[in-house]
């Protein structure tokens, strides 16, 4: 298995525990919890993907995703139910964040790929990391979480992707540069969360 590969699934799971949660929050049942898991674990990466004119989409070609989703959707219902002590807005912030790193370095690479120009890659980056999340909460009824609360979710996200970029034009060791980009995405979102650090409105 590729790293961007493994990036790629630990981004899926993670878009879908935030859509778990968020579709137990509104005590929605079985079919609302996959619906909503898999909305935010494919959203973005099929945004992007139809932007980039790639067919199929990522999650037809390795139907296994989706076979994933469903089955711990089976589970997770039951398991957050019996955890929903702990269910809480952090609980969704941390997924996010994690989700947004792990997203939008997978999106920004497979523009490279895909042979984008740089900016257009970085770009695609963001739509990645934060599509998912959008379609997440236009699904459970609400205004999505990035438009609504000031906090610089694409900026952390943009900031990231050209991090990963620069790291690439000047040689830095590819693994290295994934990981430590989608790293400074999530802590960038995680920093803004916890300081509560808004863009002026």
């Amino acid at each position: 298995m590729t790293l961007i590969k493994f990036i790629e699934i630990m981004a899926i799971l993670v878009g879908a525990f935030s859509g778990f949660i968020e579709a137990r929050r509104k005590r929605m049942d079985l079919v609302g919890v996959f619906t909503v898991a898999f909305i935010a674990a494919f959203g973005g990466g099929t945004l992007r993907d139809i932007l980039l004119d790639r067919r199929p989409l990522f999650w037809v070609i390795h139907q296994e995703y989706a076979i994933l989703i469903f089955v711990l959707a089976l589970v997770a219902s039951p398991l957050i139910r019996t955890l929903r002590q702990i269910v809480s807005e952090r609980l969704i912030v941390i997924a996010d964040a994690v989700g947004l790193g792990l997203f939008s370095i997978a999106g920004t690479s497979a523009a490279l790929d895909a042979n984008m120009p740089i900016f257009i890659a970085s770009m695609m980056g963001v739509i990645t990391g934060i599509f998912g999340g959008v379609l997440r909460d236009i699904v459970c009824n609400e205004v999505p979480m990035v438009f609504r609360d000031g906090k610089p979710y694409a900026i952390c996200a943009f900031l990231g992707n050209w991090m990963f970029l620069l790291m690439g034009k000047y040689g830095v060791e590819h693994d290295f540069a994934l990981w430590s980009s989608a790293l400074l995405i999530s802590g960038l979102r995680l920093i803004t969360w916890k300081f509560d650090l808004r863009m002026g409105r």
